[in-house]
């Protein structure tokens, strides 16, 4: 990754452009604000507004890093989570062999800082996409891509687009199952997927791919057997293959971040020949305080080390219209609510003390969360601090970001959407 385009973000001058930011700070750059340790609540900064927290990222970095080690395991997380160059560098250093991205213009911010490495865990069917990497792979002999392929057709355009010059495009037979997403439904039509695209001379096949968190939702056996029986699956469509590969080492890979464990061990089993097995699971580095807390298999497996959550959001009180209801200055625009609605945690008043703070979210506007009450004492212009539910769609509300240890501001972290 080229670190001196990540150490420039920092050089980028704020404004107006960023919310929640002290407005005495526009014109700043970015380093220069980091610099300035500001404290959250008095330093200027505006509601709503989502922040990191300093040492649970750096946990869930070095606690994922080591679970992939031991376990022999390659980690190429998914970029898309938060699309930010600051986090891939850190995810980088911290062992993972590559970042995964799910189309073009994300490609396109990765190769701005200069990532190496990417899974491309989708179809690439577009032509001035197809002709855009084709020149990157030509201008640089370091950059590793490889993407998925499910059908003839998708060959057959692939093929159009790139024509017979230049490095051909590394690709991966996908694997689907029936009422899942994307990939081939079944072992025949994979291999005649794989068989067309070893036979492209635009094209090289160099292993096969899936994702199993489109079968199933939850941690049930009923939903942990779906995805066994997928992915062993997966394991006999790659073996099945051998002799087509035109790699001697094939990349097997899958897994978000709910069922890991099971992708891992099916990837690491005993192989008769050489794999690469690759997980991309992307949600780790921030965790959450909803779906992924309940479904994460370090959360649910006794004697485990569990991520912890990096994202709160901090809102505050607008409105007590009614006894038992009170109006935040936070909504959809804001926070995440496809995957559980925000979980107020904390309160804090004009003391600035922070106690715990007992109440329910019911539903979101655009720039309100509603807030049933069940007894406590909360005032206009108290702040909530609320933990939240899948990261994927926090960060693309946000592009700029504050970390924090504490309440003070250490760093910021941009995103690319």
């Amino acid at each position: 990754m080229d670190l001196d385009a990540v150490a420039a973000i920092r050089d980028e001058r704020v404004d107006w452009r960023f919310k929640g930011l002290p407005a005495d700070a526009f014109g700043a750059t970015i380093g220069d604000l980091a610099a300035r340790r500001l404290d959250l609540f008095t330093g200027g900064f505006v509601g709503p507004l989502v922040v990191l927290d300093a040492a649970a990222l750096e946990h869930n970095l070095a606690t994922m890093a080591r679970w992939c080690a031991d376990r022999g395991v390659l980690l190429a997380p998914h970029g898309k989570t938060t699309m930010a160059p600051q986090l891939f560098a850190r995810q980088l250093e911290h062992g993972a062999w590559g970042i995964t991205a799910a189309n073009t213009s994300q490609l396109r911010v990765y190769r701005a800082f200069g990532v190496r490495r990417v899974l491309l865990a989708n179809q690439l069917v577009d032509p001035a996409g197809l002709r855009w990497l084709a020149r990157e792979l030509d201008a640089d002999d370091a950059f590793e891509f490889t993407c998925w392929v499910d059908s003839v057709a998708g060959v057959e355009r692939m093929t159009e687009a790139l024509g017979a010059v230049g490095r051909p495009v590394d690709v991966l037979v996908e694997l689907g199952a029936p009422g899942g997403r994307t990939g081939a439904r079944d072992h025949a039509t994979a291999l005649e997927v794989a068989r067309a695209a070893a036979a492209s001379p635009a094209l090289r096949l160099t292993g096969v791919g899936g994702y199993e968190g489109a079968l199933a939702h939850d941690a049930s056996p009923a939903a942990r057997s779906v995805v066994d029986g997928y992915l062993t699956s997966l394991r006999e469509l790659a073996i099945a293959l051998h002799g087509v590969f035109e790699t001697d080492e094939p990349i097997v890979t899958a897994g978000g971040s709910a069922y890991f464990d099971q992708v891992t061990a099916a990837l690491t089993a005993p192989w008769p020949f050489p794999v690469r097995p690759v997980l991309r699971s992307g949600a780790y580095i921030t965790h959450d305080d909803g779906f992924y807390r309940g479904i994460s298999p370090l959360g649910r497996t006794p004697g485990a080390q569990p991520f912890r959550s990096a994202l709160r959001a901090w809102a505050q009180v607008t409105s007590r219209p009614q006894p038992d209801l009170a109006l935040l200055t936070l909504g959809k625009r804001d926070a995440s609510f496809d995957e559980g609605l925000p979980e107020p945690q904390v309160r804090r008043g004009r003391d600035g003390v922070e106690r715990p703070f007992s109440a329910e979210v019911t539903a979101l506007n655009d720039q309100h969360a509603f807030v049933r009450l069940s007894g406590d004492d909360v005032e206009v212009g108290d702040w909530v601090g609320l933990g939240l539910s899948h990261p994927c769609t926090v960060f693309d509300k946000w592009p700029l970001i504050p970390v924090v240890e504490g309440t003070t501001v250490v760093d910021l972290v941009r995103t690319y959407f």
